[in-house]
Order: C-alpha cells, then structure tokens, then sequence
C-alpha cells in the first residue's frame, strides 16, 4: 500500500512538472490558453459527432437513392437487347434520374478492385454497402477517376451497363458549410481574444517596467494606474510604496546633514583646543584619537550618504573607467584599462558605441569604482579594469594580484566597518566601507558586486549593472 501511495505521488510530481514544461511562461500566453483551449475542444467534439452523425446518414440515404435509381435502370434493361429498346430508357434515366447511361456490349468487368481514395472512404463505404443491398449483380464503383463525376459499371449477362453521375448526388455541401464556419467563428475568436488579452495585459507590463525601472535606481516617469481594477489596485500600490521610499531617503538625507553639522562642529573646537596645548604624550594620542573619530564620522557619512540625489543620465562607461584609472594614476597607483575594441575605438564618426551608453548616476558610480581601485591598490601592486558587455547588462571587472580573499569570508568584506585584517595586508588603515558603499551603489542601480579569484591571482571585483 505504502509503495503504490509513493509511485502515484512520484506520478503526479512528473505529471506536473511536465506541465510546467510545456505550459506557457508568460501570463498572456496562459490566459489565452484557458480562453482558447476550452472553445477549441468544443467546437472539435461538436465537429466530430455532426461529421460523423450527420456526413454519415445524409451519405448513406443519397447512397441508397443511387444504389435504387441503378436497380430500376438495371431491371427495366434487362429484358431489351437492341440500341432501339434501350434508347427510350436511357433517355428517361438521363431526364429524371440524373443518370448517364452507356452499354458496352461484350465487355466483362475487370477482376481487380477500383482506386479508392483516403478523402472518399466514407462514400466509397456506403455506396459499396447500398449496391449490394440493392443490386445482385457484379459491379465497380469508381469515385475518384472522373472528376466530379461517378462511373458504375454494372455486369449484365451480355455486356456491361456503364453509369456516370454527378458527385453531388451522394455528398452534401452542408458539411463543408459547417467546417468552414466552425473554422472562421474559432479564428474570428481567437483575434478577438488576443486583442483583448493583449489590451489587458498591456497595464500590467507598464507596472513590471515601472517596477524593474524603479528597482535600477531611474526616475519612472508618465506612470498611472490603468486596466482591471486589480492592476489597478497594484498599481496604486507601487505608487503608494514609491512615494514611501522617497520620503525615507529624502527624510534620511536631511538626518544625515543634521549628523554631520552636529558631530563636525564639537570635533573641530576639540582639535582646536588640543591644537593650544603643550605638546606631550597625552595630547599626542588625543590629537590621533580625534582625527581617528573625524575618519570614522567621515566614513559613515559617506556610506549612508550614497547617491540618491544625484540624477540618472546617459553616460560613456568607458570614459568614466578611463577618469577612474587616471585618477588613481595621480595618486601614484598604476592601473591598466582592458576594454572591447568597439569601447576603446567608439562608433561611427567616433561617437560612442551603443554598449558603452548606460543610464547611470555617474559621480556615484564613479565612488563605487575608485574604492575598488583603491582597495585592490592597497593589497596589490598591478591593477587592472575590464569591462564587457553583455545582453542586457555591462560587467565591468577590477582584478589584483594581492592575496586575495577566502572564498568562505568573501561575504563577510561587505559589512560596513568590517575588515579582515587577517586575510589581508596587516598595515592597512582602512575603514573597512570601501566595498560596503561600492555594493550600496551597485544595488541602488539594479546590479550587484561579486568578488572572486583573479587571473593574477588576486581577487577580482565584478560589477554587474543592468542597460
């Protein structure tokens, strides 16, 4: 019992699972498909059963009728012998039963079956079956060499008696009527369908975008709540959680000015004061002790500063990597810049190549960027930028040849105030917030940092940010 019990769960988690395959990811595809499928199936099985009910009886009572009309011809020839006899008979057959008639004197039916067609089995089936009822006699039914035309030939005890009708006497257009109209109704349906899926799936792709513009950091812009009322209702609620979080950086931003009047003001009449001293041992310390809390003030400031008041623009990533190095190459840190030749050359008539342009906040990208070059300085002696772009993101790469990082403590780094002193250069007099801000930075703009082993055998920092 417990077997049976874990193959049918084990079944209906591949059942699932293939279903998920298969079904449509997006929610157009799926909503068209609940809409579709239903009317689909209908419309089939009602097909199905009319063909098959209707097709059917209608072919076999015209099928009969024929199978009839060539009995009474057959028996009303079989007594005239002479073209004279049977010349009144075919005439009469010609005029009220539709029939061709031909008799070829001396010919014998040949024994091998007629052609028979896959799109004529129905009438091929029920004519056989309506001649045989009726007609007691050898015979050929050919339903597919004429045209629109059936030939029957009958054995008669001297020749044969060749039959030619229109096809029209044992099919009905009725069926091909009703196809064609189950057919146009269902893709009349399934435009009227997507038009209106696609209307009402528009609003909600306008709150995906607003949302994912949103979460890269970039002013959204022209948005408003439109479609269903739950769409809606999202929407409202974005806008709603927008405005929050824009208050909270703007109420954040004033704090932090407030702090840094506050705590700068008090640090500077202690230097002051201790600058009017006499020299000695204590003041000595005093003297590091407040320039240590002014770095510290300092550092923490810059970190929760961050860049939420600078505005998004359009700039040249290879430009702005290329101030980075030459920054850092002022302060007496030599850094290589490997870039994609399309980035080093730019465009046409030299303007910049489109994977060169990302919507960013430059001076803030540019801090992220300088901690790193600066912390891969301070525990390196070769540094290196890259950048590569790729479909939908630019990751650019800053590589070192120091002694890298554990790859169990490399989270750890991203604390603020966090520093491994024993994994790193031992003199260094970090603050420990150069990867803390860079990360901060990488986020407000939809991307991350991820640190792994350099090809020089250092770390490398890989900054992933979104076109």
């Amino acid at each position: 019992m417990m077997r049976a019990s874990a193959i049918a769960r084990r079944a209906r988690r591949l059942t699932t699972r293939l279903i998920k395959r298969y079904l449509p990811g997006s929610l157009f595809g799926r909503a068209l498909l609940i809409i579709v499928t239903p009317v689909v199936a209908l419309q089939l099985i009602a097909t199905l059963v009319f063909y098959e009910r209707h097709w059917d009886t209608v072919t076999r009572r015209l099928a009969l009728g024929l199978a009839g009309d060539t009995a009474l011809v057959v028996e009303m020839t079989h007594d005239a012998t002479t073209p004279e006899e049977l010349e009144p008979v075919f005439e009469s057959a010609a005029h009220h039963l539709s029939l061709r008639l031909t008799y070829l004197p001396g010919e014998i039916l040949l024994n091998r079956p007629p052609r028979i067609s896959v799109a004529n089995r129905i009438v091929d089936r029920m004519l056989h079956k309506a001649f045989t009822a009726y007609l007691p006699r050898p015979f050929r039914i050919d339903t597919t060499g004429f045209g629109d035309d059936i030939e029957i030939r009958v054995q008669l005890s001297d020749g044969v008696l060749r039959v030619l009708t229109t096809r029209k006497r044992v099919t009905s257009s009725t069926t091909y009527i009703f196809v064609m109209w189950m057919v146009g109704t269902s893709l009349i349906l399934l435009a009227v369908a997507i038009l209106f899926l696609h209307n009402q799936i528009r609003p909600v792709r306008r709150l995906a975008k607003a949302a994912e513009e949103f979460g890269k950091g970039r002013d959204v812009r022209d948005f408003h709540p439109s479609g269903a009322t739950e769409v809606r209702q999202a929407a409202a609620a974005f806008i709603n959680m927008r405005d929050r979080i824009r208050r909270h950086i703007a109420q954040r931003t004033e704090m932090l000015a407030a702090v840094s009047h506050d705590l700068r003001t008090p640090l500077t009449r202690m230097k002051l004061q201790l600058a009017m001293l006499n020299e000695s041992d204590g003041v000595e310390h005093l003297k590091a002790d407040v320039s240590e809390m002014e770095r510290m003030v300092e550092g923490y400031l810059a970190f929760m500063r961050g860049q939420d008041a600078e505005a998004v623009v359009d700039t040249d990533i290879a430009d702005l990597l290329r101030t980075v190095a030459a920054d850092a190459g002022r302060q007496g840190v030599e850094v290589a810049v490997s870039m994609p030749e399309e980035a080093l050359r730019g465009g046409d008539g030299g303007r910049p190549a489109d994977g060169r342009i990302v919507p960013l906040r430059p001076n803030a990208i540019r801090r992220c960027m300088t901690n790193l070059v600066d912390n891969a300085a301070r525990h390196g002696r070769h540094v290196e930028i890259s950048m590569d772009a790729r479909e939908g993101r630019v990751e650019i790469s800053v590589d070192d040849d120091g002694p890298g990082i554990p790859e169990d403590r490399r989270e750890e780094v991203f604390r603020p105030f966090h520093r491994l002193r024993d994994s790193r250069d031992p003199k260094t007099d970090g603050m420990g917030l150069g990867l803390a801000i860079a990360r901060d930075v990488a986020h407000n703009h939809g991307g991350d940092i991820e640190l792994s082993t350099s090809p020089m055998g250092g770390l490398r920092a890989s900054v992933q940010l979104p076109v």
